[in-house]
């Protein structure tokens, strides 16, 4: 415990860059499915300096994977402060809150909480889901723990440190909707907001005109595009996701399609840069992209 310890007072931490950094960039990393940590390592030391945080997903897609923890963990230990993705999904309030303790102890402080998706969608359809309690209800429960107290009201013996993100839709039909669920979270205790992919920055940046008031980061999400085949695929099949035409027509014409992928992904970058308080990336696999990607766009 105490080379955990050590190890995380070493690390940058990204609550501490919350409000006071111009342009904040985190990304995403999935954990493998099964023990090897190469890929992870080698992302890792690829966007160390570039990125302020790196999330660690929890079973997203309903896909089983490692567990997101150690992941965080291994994060932690190579230098650089991950944020912890957890979902409804698989636990129940007991195994939520437990897990959220044992991050703390771990020295995790950033949680992104989310509800996850339904299991029917991933690997495993005939798992059985437990959505005990909801994302909203999370971080609720998040933040009373670090006042001291479990969800039954309980008194803890030492109360965790925990920086508590959630997640915001700018593309959401009714704004006014979305609005009163971002406030909600905001007094259920959350310090920063990571978005949906957006691809339409006029979009984007109606949602920020009516979120600056409460004056919460808001990470504009930032989804790498790899084929017009995916673009389309995802258009049909994935909730919140709109590529637009004239994007996928760019795809169908490239003869290097990770070239065009840099240039669209800096392209979007620079059009949300001076709209978002930073970007979220989601790499889906091209991690190996990003140092480039953020070297085009002028903010490595």
């Amino acid at each position: 415990m105490a080379d955990a310890i050590t190890t995380a007072s070493d690390v940058a931490r990204f609550e501490s860059r919350l409000g006071k950094k111009s342009f904040l960039v985190t990304m995403e990393v999935n954990p493998p499915k099964g023990t090897d940590l190469s890929e992870i390592l080698a992302a890792v030391k690829r966007v160390a300096g570039l990125v302020d945080a790196i999330n660690v997903t929890d079973g997203s897609g309903a896909i089983m994977r490692a567990c997101s923890l150690a992941v965080a963990k291994i994060v932690l230990d190579a230098g650089l402060d991950p944020i912890l993705q957890m979902t409804c999904r698989d636990r129940n309030r007991l195994a939520l809150q437990a897990d959220l303790l044992g991050a703390s102890i771990l020295g995790i402080r950033n949680v992104l909480l989310l509800t996850g998706d339904d299991p029917k969608a991933g690997d495993h359809p005939d798992a059985k889901p437990v959505f005990d309690i909801n994302s909203a209800a999370l971080m609720q429960v998040a933040k009373g723990l670090t006042q001291g107290k479990d969800m039954a009201g309980k008194e803890l013996s030492g109360a965790p440190q925990l920086c508590i993100g959630a997640a915001a839709d700018p593309g959401a039909k009714d704004l006014e909707v979305e609005m009163q669920k971002f406030k909600a979270k905001i007094d259920a205790g959350v310090s920063f907001f990571q978005t949906q992919a957006v691809f339409d920055a006029q979009r984007l940046r109606a949602f920020m005109e009516r979120a600056k008031m409460f004056s919460k980061p808001v990470l504009a999400g930032i989804l790498l595009v790899k084929s017009a085949k995916m673009a389309r695929y995802m258009n049909e099949h994935v909730w919140g996701i709109h590529v637009p035409e004239d994007m996928i027509a760019r795809f169908e014409r490239a003869s290097d399609k990770r070239a065009e992928c840099v240039a669209v992904t800096a392209e979007l970058i620079q059009a949300v840069r001076d709209v978002a308080n930073g970007i979220h990336l989601y790499a889906l696999g091209w991690e190996e992209l990003v140092p480039a990607i953020l070297k085009k766009a002028g903010v490595a």
